[in-house]
């Protein structure tokens, strides 16, 4: 491919955790597989919780149009799709997406970012870092991508998400729409991710300063079996975008 990509010593994912928080687990929490004490766990706080997101709108129905999914993708040249990078702090989700963004639009192809920062700054901007927020956080974004994915845009979307039980919240909405799902493990040593720490978060979480730092004292729950996995002590930036572009190709995503 055209081009070459530096990787920034600096890399920061903008969704790292920020607060601690500790909340009362209530009758209808979802109870993660690893909290041995009833409650699920989140990237936050000791004994945190998550609870179901259930629909409060009542006699509402979709309304379908007369432009449908197909129609959209022969405008576009392209398929709809969500690639869901997923990782640990600084690994270098961000960096890959924004490079793979250039990339398809150097190809032609429609793509939109949705990042952690970006997405707190708008429309999740209600939402802080207790258990139930967090949730909600991944919930509106799964959301999210599936409109764009729907609407035949190749979406990005970058975010810690340590826990499959949220990763797999996001693949059955999309599934269940019929829509493409690709999960994307950007892997990173822990020791690398550290050693990159622009903003000194897994110094303070070393420090005992932030609790519930996801690969530090909060688990992260690392994919079994992602459509792409991407090794980044091992791959330079764009042998990592290549890989990605040729997936998206044999998938008939994009040409």
């Amino acid at each position: 491919m055209a081009g070459s990509f530096a990787r920034p010593r600096g890399i920061q994912d903008n969704d790292v955790q920020t607060e601690a928080a500790v909340t009362a687990c209530p009758r209808n929490a979802i109870v993660h597989p690893r909290n041995r004490r009833g409650c699920r766990l989140t990237g936050i706080g000791d004994i945190l919780v998550t609870v179901s997101a259930e629909p409060k709108a009542t006699n509402v129905h979709w309304h379908h149009g007369e432009v449908n999914r197909q129609d959209r993708a022969s405008i576009l040249g392209h398929k709809g799709v969500t690639l869901w990078f997923t990782g640990l702090s600084g690994s270098g989700k961000s960096t890959v997406a924004v490079a793979l963004e250039k990339a398809l639009a150097a190809r032609g192809v429609l793509s939109y970012r949705l990042d952690g920062d970006n997405i707190r700054l708008g429309i999740n901007s209600n939402l802080g870092f207790s258990a139930e927020d967090r949730a909600e956080n991944i919930r509106r974004v799964g959301e999210i991508s599936r409109l764009f994915a729907d609407s035949g845009v190749v979406v990005l979307s970058s975010f810690i998400s340590p826990y499959r039980q949220d990763r797999d919240m996001v693949r059955r909405i999309h599934e269940e729409n019929d829509l493409e799902y690709l999960e994307v493990f950007v892997d990173c040593p822990l020791e690398e991710a550290e050693s990159r720490d622009p903003k000194g978060l897994y110094k303070k979480a070393r420090a005992g300063e932030i609790k519930g730092f996801t690969g530090i004292d909060d688990p992260y729950e690392a994919p079994e079996a992602p459509e792409l996995h991407l090794r980044t002590a091992e791959m330079t930036l764009e042998q990592e975008v290549d890989a990605i572009i040729k997936n998206l190709q044999e998938r008939g995503i994009i040409v």
